[in-house]
């Protein structure tokens, strides 16, 4: 099998491939043009998007030439695949927003050069499509009774599937044929439940023009625990550090389950397997640190990775720069203020602003739990054990607490 190709099925990245040997040896004649899409539906991508663009960077280190496609034109109707009920729709001005917030994104971590990567808009070829000649000159090549076979459809078609997400397979398939056309492409890559947008793409190419064209999808990313890659108790992890945090994605990294450490080095790293595999065998908690390294280090740079690592060993006592760890602020004179309900600040109020808790209804069923801690002046943790509890000035002795919820999240709060 070609070495790039390879490469991919060693990490992890090979689930399906049509005509795989076919693609091997036109790989090993030389460097291919290759896509991986994405649609812009929201203002920034989360890490279960990047997995397709791991493999990119891998294909393209290895030579071939990458294609980053962002579906401005797709997501005005949304793709059904892996959804169980119809995407909101959003306007064209939010749509071209999250364009260029994402491009900004992946050019980041790709790098657009023009020459081995570049990216595209579909909305380029696809806003003022004749709808009449379309149907007659694309539409015409697909079966609906084909298109019904494939699981994104049959799935869709037990809650309800609209006419206008039914028409989301020919318009991918279309962006393959016009990529083939404008940069010689001929390599779709992506998850696997993109699988039958993907092949009705390569038969859409062979009947257009004659040419061979290839697909090849990656194994949709779960946990051991079965749950999706990137899910956390707040949301998706986003790669936008304003709506996830660089300290809160380290620290998802920090804490995955251990069968999933050597797996997660492998794909959301650029480290040789064979480091990965020392680094994997050793002591976990090293492993996991030094996977939340790796990982925040390609997404938000090494800066940031340093600052995340030295403030998780400092909020777990391993050494590092409380400076560096999530901070909030409190007003001293609220400290010292008088409230009908007692003085100083409802613990509560204190575990919302810091944004440990969601709620105060959270923060009272995290204190009722045991799981509510604060480290002041005196230096000891203590867990706080009433819901009545209130800071005061004495708490803040030293100028700031280190609020704990659960076993791994922490906030400086500092007295203002």
């Amino acid at each position: 099998m070609n070495k790039a190709l390879e490469t991919l099925k060693e990490r992890g990245f090979f689930q399906q491939c049509t005509a795989p040997e076919d693609l091997s040896s036109l790989m090993d004649k030389g460097p291919v043009a290759f896509y991986v899409g994405c649609d812009p539906t929201g203002p920034s991508l989360h890490i279960g998007h990047m997995v397709p663009f791991f493999a990119l960077r891998h294909l393209r280190d290895a030579g071939h030439t990458a294609i980053a496609l962002i579906g401005g034109g797709t997501a005005r109707i949304g793709d059904p695949s892996g959804k169980t009920e119809m995407r909101q729709m959003l306007s064209y001005e939010q749509l071209d927003s999250n364009t260029e917030s994402i491009r900004q994104q992946l050019d980041r971590f790709i790098g657009f050069d023009g020459v081995t990567a570049r990216w595209d808009n579909n909305k380029n070829w696809l806003a003022d499509l004749n709808y009449i000649d379309f149907l007659r000159d694309i539409g015409s090549c697909f079966s609906v009774n084909r298109m019904l076979t494939f699981e994104s459809y049959k799935k869709r078609l037990e809650t309800g599937l609209s006419f206008i997400e039914f028409n989301y397979q020919l318009l991918q398939s279309y962006d393959f044929l016009m990529l083939h056309q404008r940069h010689n492409c001929v390599l779709q890559i992506g998850g696997d439940d993109q699988w039958g947008n993907i092949t009705a793409g390569v038969d859409l190419i062979r009947r257009k023009t004659g040419k061979d064209a290839f697909g090849l999808t990656f194994p949709l990313i779960t946990r051991s625990d079965g749950q999706k890659m990137g899910k956390t108790e707040r949301g998706a992890l986003f790669l936008d550090s304003a709506l996830t945090g660089v300290y809160d994605f380290f620290q998802y990294w920090r804490n995955v389950s251990d069968p999933d450490v050597r797996k997660f080095l492998l794909l959301f790293t650029f480290l040789p397997v064979d480091e990965v595999d020392s680094i994997a065998s050793g002591d976990i908690n090293r492993a996991k640190e030094r996977l939340a390294y790796e990982v925040t280090a390609v997404i938000h740079g090494k800066d940031e990775a340093e600052r995340a690592l030295s403030g998780a060993r400092a909020a777990f006592g391993g050494g590092g720069d409380k400076a560096s760890m999530p901070q909030a602020e409190i007003p001293a004179a609220a400290l010292r203020a008088a409230t009908p309900q007692g003085a100083g600040v409802a613990a509560a109020d204190l575990f919302v602003q810091a944004k440990l808790c969601a709620t105060k209804s959270d923060c009272r069923r995290l204190i009722e739990q045991g799981g509510a801690f604060f480290t002041g002046g005196g230096g000891a943790e203590q867990r706080i054990s009433t819901v009545d509890f209130r800071f005061t000035e004495g708490d803040f002795a030293s100028g700031e607490v280190i609020l704990r919820a659960g076993k791994k999240k922490f906030c400086r709060v500092l007295a203002t």
